[in-house]
């Protein structure tokens, strides 16, 4: 049985089908565990990264299913974002339909907001098909004392 003593967890996940609010839902509760980690300096990026992670998943995954999960690492959080559609995503300069590089260009740039705003990201392929997609965020300042026991 878990009591309020074992709160917050080291990590949270689930399986679900993205739907309208499935971002906003998700962004309140990463900002909960970061808030709980004391990992607060955290939030923004995590939720932005998090925003453009899931709206791949609405744009390139048939059904819209994925798993998502959040580990606490000392002074860090990894997310991850899984999913079995094939082909693996990769950082792409925004363009029209004619090619050129379009500043204006509403699409294609999700991961280059992931690669700004968070300190390591990546794909790892999965060999039962599908893959991956995971991002870490890492506290720039901490107390002495704040450390998880």
């Amino acid at each position: 049985m878990q009591t309020s003593a074992d709160f917050p967890p080291s990590s949270y996940g689930m399986s679900f089908t993205v739907g309208e609010h499935s971002a906003r839902h998700l962004r309140r509760i990463v900002r909960t565990y970061l808030c709980a980690w004391d990992l607060e300096e955290l939030c923004e990026g995590a939720e932005l990264a998090l925003t453009e992670l899931l709206a791949n998943v609405v744009r390139h995954v048939p059904n819209r299913h994925c798993s998502i999960l959040f580990v606490w690492q000392p002074d860090a959080l990894r997310v991850e974002v899984t999913d079995r559609a094939p082909g693996v995503p990769y950082v792409k300069q925004p363009s029209s339909a004619d090619g050129p590089v379009d500043e204006l260009a509403e699409g294609g740039r999700g991961l280059l907001l992931v690669e700004a705003v968070t300190d390591r990201w990546g794909v790892t392929p999965r060999a039962s098909g599908g893959k991956t997609v995971w991002f870490e965020c890492v506290a720039k300042v901490r107390a002495p004392d704040s450390a998880r026991g």
